[in-house]
């Protein structure tokens, strides 16, 4: 491997500015895929689904390494991926907070003033489920980013850190549910003219399939091995 290449991997801060480059690269392009939208929509949208990606590289790096051992060397790369990913879900939350909702969080969660009732009232239940569910994984996800640094490893111990982290599976099924909603479904029982479908519906179930299919041959593969590991150890009994 190169000077460069070995820098990039070795030391923090390389990885840091690669991975800055690389999610400033996606949201650009998909707020180019949202272009027809208005500016809030479409950074809105941007930043969620270049937050996406990032996760989902997340998720396929511990599996691919699993599956072949020389990409292993690509695995510090995912505590920048992932503390990227939870800042770009943290961006794309302040937009719809002060651009969609201006700030009235029960609206957040579906509710709507009622000036005759004079009180708020569900009226889009979908969406603020989904919303919930966007939340919990900020949340979590925020948790996991906090809990990255070097110093937070040594303050909780191996241990303790390893199982926090370990659960980001939690974070990614979140994730998933949160985005399929905004992808699939919000517009189904729409009142008004519904828009076009989303363009990066096929591609963020490519996303998910891989993910699942990596994660699955990664499975089989260590359960392979194992096995393997087993029998010739009997054998070296016998």
């Amino acid at each position: 491997m190169s000077v460069i290449g070995n820098a990039l991997i070795r030391y923090a801060r390389w990885r840091h500015a690669l991975i800055v480059l690389l999610a400033l690269l996606l949201v650009y392009l998909f707020g180019v895929v949202h272009g027809q939208w208005s500016d809030m929509h479409r950074w809105n949208r941007a930043t969620a689904d270049a937050s996406f990606v990032l996760l989902t590289i997340t998720m396929a790096l511990g599996p691919t390494a699993q599956l072949w051992p020389r990409l292993r060397l690509l695995i510090p790369f995912r505590r920048e991926l992932g503390i990227y990913a939870v800042m770009l879900a943290a961006i794309h939350t302040v937009i719809i907070l002060g651009g969609w909702i201006v700030w009235d969080f029960a609206r957040l969660f579906g509710f709507e003033f009622h000036p005759g009732l004079g009180r708020y009232v569900m009226v889009q239940h979908g969406f603020g489920l989904a919303n919930a569910v966007g939340v919990l994984a900020l949340v979590y996800g925020l948790t996991l980013a906090l809990t990255s640094s070097d110093r937070l490893v040594r303050l909780l111990g191996g241990p303790v850190w390893k199982f926090v982290q370990r659960a980001a599976y939690v974070l990614w099924a979140l994730v998933v549910v949160h985005t399929g909603y905004f992808l699939f479904l919000q517009f189904l029982d729409y009142h008004r003219q519904t828009p076009a479908p989303n363009p990066l519906q096929p591609w963020y179930l490519v996303l998910i399939g891989l993910v699942l299919v990596l994660r699955i041959s990664a499975s089989v593969h260590l359960w392979i091995s194992a096995r393997k590991q087993a029998v010739r150890r009997q054998a070296s009994l016998a």
